[in-house]
């Protein structure tokens, strides 16, 4: 038997082992907490304006495949590959048949067609470029994760200028489950050439964004009430802390972490 692992398989094993809370084993064993290395980005409502541009295209596209969906149950998947989110409601309310994989394929296209022109003169955060550059001149790698796949986040990263800014831009459709799986955030490790989950804090606007942070037992899980979800509700989850924006994040890495 091959003892070569593939990358879906290694990203589940790396999953498997951050069930064991970071902090608290190296609290255990007595172990000096190491410094932060990696920050990870979620990119819309957290580094890129969010005007509500994503659930209204979703809910346009998946009206045009008669597939409804409410606003409110869209935004339950904030955060979530979109592709995912397409099949989850085409399952959800189509009969199982030969039908549906072109179903989803037909919504998603709208879907990302709708996406890429609403995001046509994207803009972003205010204070996040000062933010990422803070970051980076204080020595720490930062990279993205996005619920969107590789092509729509090529098109708003060309728009803004941002390809040579990060140490590793991740999409869903490079892992095996898009979150609150944390497999993006053990991809953007891989591509930094960080090891350690105590390394490595996890920023994002959406209750999947800190769900997922947990899942990998990052050392920070940091909610921003910049886009998608509300103070109140990014509170519900478990986290380290909650910001309004990414313009605070170098500051509290440099007091906190």
């Amino acid at each position: 038997m091959s003892m070569a692992l593939s990358r879906r398989a290694s990203l589940k094993t790396i999953a498997a082992a951050a069930a064991f809370p970071a902090a608290a084993h190296a609290a255990s064993t007595g172990a000096a907490t190491p410094a932060i290395k990696l920050v990870v980005l979620d990119v819309g409502g957290t580094i890129i304006q969010d005007h509500g541009e994503v659930p209204k295209a979703m809910q346009s596209a998946l009206g045009h495949g008669s597939v409804p969906a409410s606003l409110a149950e869209i935004n339950d998947w904030r955060g979530a590959s979109k592709r995912e989110m397409v099949r989850h409601f085409v399952e959800l309310r189509t009969k199982v048949d030969a039908k549906r994989a072109a179903l989803i394929d037909s919504i998603y296209a709208d879907f990302s067609a709708q996406v890429n022109e609403a995001y046509a003169k994207v803009q972003p955060i205010a204070g996040a470029e000062n933010a990422i550059r803070a970051m980076k001149k204080s020595g720490l790698l930062v990279a993205t994760t996005t619920g969107f796949d590789r092509q729509t986040l090529d098109l708003i990263f060309g728009r803004l200028g941002w390809h040579d800014d990060f140490v590793a831009t991740v999409a869903s459709d490079e892992v095996a489950d898009g979150r609150p799986a944390p497999f993006m955030l053990f991809h953007a490790m891989e591509s930094a050439r960080v090891q350690n989950v105590m390394e490595v804090v996890a920023v994002g606007d959406t209750p999947l964004d800190l769900q997922a942070g947990n899942n990998a037992g990052m050392r920070g899980v940091i909610g921003v009430y910049s886009g998608a979800a509300t103070e109140q509700r990014l509170r519900q989850e478990h986290h380290t802390h909650i910001l309004p924006s990414v313009a605070e994040l170098p500051e509290l890495l440099h007091s906190q972490f």
